[in-house]
């Protein structure tokens, strides 16, 4: 009986311990201080000691979803950022999006993250913002100059590049065909001069002619040629 007691005691003492040992380590890692979460590229969240911030990096813009660029982007921010504790300024509380606007860097790793990101053509100086800071500016003529990331995707970079979801191609598939095969509308254009399309009950009614360019006054129940 005093050994089973003994037992059932050690065993507690045990449980406890281990408890309190995961206990704790969940408390850790839920205190842990930092940007722990990577939104979108540039977006990310922030744990502080009290709370979590969501931040943006000032004076850069990214690709959106679906557009290209935007996997290199976000994959280069995880890189760059997800697990640190970087030097931030705070440029404006709250963007139109209810974004904690900041400056972020690194002086033991690169600087500047938004100047990083524009350098190696992960994204663009965003001008409207910074003013055309110096900086940003000498970053974005290297990478244009190189053509990094963004600038080497033949896209129209006057500003800000415009960026596309690619599309598939499929070269001869219309070069075999002459312009004039593909399919046209044939309008009715009565003896009077009205001009009637496909579907229309007055069309190939009584006297007139079908043509592809049709001229005369548009019926007001189809629209004619109306587009």
């Amino acid at each position: 009986m005093y050994i089973i007691y003994i037992s059932i005691i050690f065993f507690s003492v045990c449980t406890f311990q281990i408890f309190g040992s995961e206990h704790n380590s969940s408390n850790q890692e839920s205190n842990k201080i930092g940007i722990i979460r990577v939104i979108n590229p540039g977006v990310f969240d922030y744990q502080s000691e009290d709370f979590v911030i969501r931040m943006r990096a000032w004076g850069v813009s990214f690709p959106e979803r679906g557009q290209v660029g935007y996997q290199e982007a976000i994959n280069f921010t995880e890189r760059m950022l997800l697990n640190t504790k970087p030097k931030i300024v705070v440029k404006k509380t709250f963007d139109s999006k209810n974004i904690k606007v900041v400056d972020l860097s690194f002086e033991a790793k690169f600087g500047s993250f938004s100047r990083e990101a524009i350098a190696q053509g992960f994204g663009w100086h965003n001008e409207g913002e910074t003013n055309r800071f110096g900086s940003f500016v000498i970053a974005q003529l290297k990478a244009k100059r190189e053509n990094q990331g963004i600038w080497s995707m033949n896209l129209n970079a006057s500003r800000d590049p415009v960026l596309t979801k690619p599309r598939p191609s499929f070269p001869g598939v219309y070069s075999t065909f002459p312009q004039n095969a593909l399919p046209q509308i044939n309008y009715w254009v009565t003896s009077l001069g009205k001009i009637h399309r496909p579907g229309c009950s007055f069309y190939e009614r009584g006297r007139g002619t079908l043509t592809q360019t049709p001229r005369g006054q548009n019926c007001r129940i189809c629209g004619g040629n109306k587009r």
